[in-house]
């Protein structure tokens, strides 16, 4: 049946009974493409439902849906003539693993993190208002979303505006689960049926013709906001002038039609709570959502990867192990994640000690004023997000940690490119966002040794905000868990010394800067390797040090180069009086690179070794 849906208006004929079909076809091409290719898993499984029981009820792409936390929107691509090349998502050159407007008429508003859809949706529910079109708007939030503070912003500025909307909650937490049954089935026919509203506003209007109509018209609306609040979970979405209805079962597609095309038809700003599984329809994922959220690949039956376990821990099981120890060694550490505790490591100092450890949901900005806050009364707060989260949090950390020269320590996850995910999850920026920062420190470390000691100098230092970034992969050695150092902050490390050509490298680059080094020497030539480890500040001895005995400068960063280290470098050669020196650059272009895996994007982008290799021979023949 899939196979026939070349687009949501192939959805409009189907009976309730083939949408349950399409559903698990559906479900079973979601769990086979993720088994072989990798990807998210329980969430898209999770909102399979809702997905089609929306495409069956609004008509996209006139009437617009737009999505948050795009990991639940890999049924939807089923639906909107993507069926046919869903063998490639998150591949190079294939699907996006999100919401991508450039690639679909579908994909109304891009979608890689979370808490964006119902901000969005509004401003789209004003523009039908402005350019008088008619259209509809729904916007799906994951109760992930809902812990960021966006999403209040704007459900508060709905009640204000007053526009036709439609908000889905799809709330994936069991508690509530006892709520959906018969009698909620019940009181949401009610409180959506067309009829009843549009009596309940003409008593409403007859009551304020009444001698003392405004007194009876309180008085109703007490009565009408008390039985709400007893038989209803909404008050808070009521109490901002939005609609509630809810909770609704979110795995039942019949019933799921049924409060969609009751709720689309009515005025104003309106509400359904969804209850949903996160994956759903799975064993194995709906026995433990949090492992299947993503994956790599696997095998369907035992459920176990296909490839072999990692021979080294990843960089992000270094960093919590390190920081662990670290925490234990100082009582003043405590650890602040926006809802990164696995994908961050945080989980490791979680489990041993709990208490000092907080995951403040996906609400970046306020993770950094929290540890600001933090770090006024004497604690030594880290903050560990996403390269690409913490961007979020860019005027906090200025305004609040930065100006107040506050002892805040960042730990950047996933710096760099990042592969499947694409730009919307690429840490390529940080470099720059963050040196402009005046009083910002910068670590950058080029291996797992390089990772502890770098945290472990980040946490000893006292004079102000400090970053370490590190990207995604694992550790070259099977057990770095060496005694810590302090490492000279500013001083960069001559990994490999020569002469007339000097490669200043920021990183994890430095391994594929070595390895073209080893080519360089092959053809007669001497350069030196220089491991940064310090992007800001940079000393400047040190560096004029290194610019005098040598005749060309080329520097190797996983960072846009605007803003990033090689201008950095550049800037310092001129300040020091070394501007005639010939020197090129490395860098992420001034793009934002597409998804696809890290070995492919490098050599694409010229920063593999081949790429090195050749940017040198070129600045070598200069």
């Amino acid at each position: 049946m899939l196979e026939n849906i070349h687009s949501p208006a192939d959805l409009k004929h189907l009976s309730v009974e083939q949408l349950k079909e399409l559903a698990r076809e559906m479900r079973d091409t979601v769990v086979k493409q993720v088994a072989a290719k990798g990807g998210h898993l329980a969430s898209s499984l999770g909102a399979l439902d809702l997905t089609v029981a929306l495409h069956k009820v609004y008509d996209a792409p006139k009437d617009k849906i737009v999505w948050d936390t795009g990991h639940q929107a890999y049924p939807h691509k089923l639906v909107t003539g993507r069926y046919k090349e869903f063998h490639t998502l998150k591949q190079y050159g294939g699907l996006s693993g999100f919401l991508k407007r450039e690639e679909s008429i579908y994909d109304t508003f891009g979608a890689g993190h979370a808490t964006t859809s119902l901000s969005a949706a509004l401003g789209m529910a004003a523009a039908r208002t402005q350019l008088k079109k008619n259209y509809d708007v729904v916007a799906i939030i994951g109760d992930g979303a809902m812990t960021g503070g966006m999403a209040y912003e704007a459900l508060n500025n709905a009640g204000e505006i007053n526009e036709k909307i439609v908000f889905i909650l799809n709330d994936n937490r069991m508690s509530i689960s006892k709520n959906v049954g018969a009698i909620s089935k019940y009181l949401n026919r009610i409180i959506s049926n067309p009829a009843y509203n549009k009596l309940k506003d003409e008593m409403w209007g007859i009551a304020g013709k009444l001698p003392q109509g405004k007194s009876l018209q309180k008085i109703v609306s007490r009565i009408d906001e008390g039985l709400k609040r007893m038989l209803f979970p909404g008050g808070l979405f009521q109490d901002l002038g939005i609609r509630y209805f809810g909770p609704v079962d979110g795995h039942n597609i019949e019933e799921l039609i049924e409060i969609l095309t009751a709720v689309k038809a009515l005025p104003g700003p309106n509400l359904i709570h969804v209850v949903t599984t996160k994956g759903y329809g799975w064993d194995k994922s709906e026995q433990d959502a949090i492992k299947w959220h993503a994956s790599n690949p696997f095998d369907i039956e035992s459920g176990k990867p296909k490839a072999a376990p990692a021979a080294t821990p990843s960089l992000t099981q270094v960093f919590g192990d390190a920081m662990l120890e670290l925490a234990r060694e100082d009582k003043r550490i405590v650890c602040i994640t926006g809802a990164m505790l696995e994908g961050c490591g945080l989980n490791i100092v979680q489990k041993a000690i709990p208490e000092r450890v907080y995951d403040v949901g996906i609400a970046e900005q306020y993770a950094v004023t929290f540890a600001a806050g933090a770090a006024c009364d004497g604690l030594k707060p880290v903050v560990a997000v996403y390269s690409t989260f913490l961007q979020r949090a860019f005027d906090q950390i200025v305004h609040d940690v930065a100006i107040q020269h506050l002892n805040v320590t960042f730990v950047l996850d996933r710096a760099g490119l990042v592969g499947l995910d694409g730009p919307t999850h690429h840490g390529a920026m940080d470099l720059s966002y963050l040196g402009m920062i005046p009083g910002m420190v910068i670590l950058a470390p080029s291996d797992e040794k390089e990772l502890r000691n770098l945290l472990n100098t980040a946490l000893k230092y006292d004079k102000g905000p400090i970053a370490v970034r590190y990207p995604r992969g694992s550790a070259y050695a099977p057990d770095a868990k060496l005694p810590f150092e302090v490492v000279p902050i500013g001083i960069p490390n001559v990994v490999e010394a020569g002469e007339n050509l000097l490669i200043l490298s920021v990183g994890h680059m430095l391994a594929h800067a070595r390895k073209a080094a080893e080519k360089l020497r092959a053809e007669g030539h001497k350069p030196t390797v220089v491991d940064a480890r310090t992007v800001k500040p940079l000393d400047h001895a040190a560096y004029g040090a290194l610019f005098a005995g040598h005749k060309r400068v080329l520097t190797v960063e996983d960072n846009v180069l605007s803003g990033g280290y090689g201008s950095s470098v550049a800037l310092l050669m001129e300040e020091l009086g070394y501007s005639t020196l010939p020197i090129k650059h490395i860098s992420l272009p001034d793009e934002f690179v597409t998804h696809g895996d890290i070995p492919t994007l490098h050599r694409i982008h010229g920063m593999d070794a081949e790429g090195i290799h050749k940017k040198a021979v070129e600045l070598l023949n200069t």
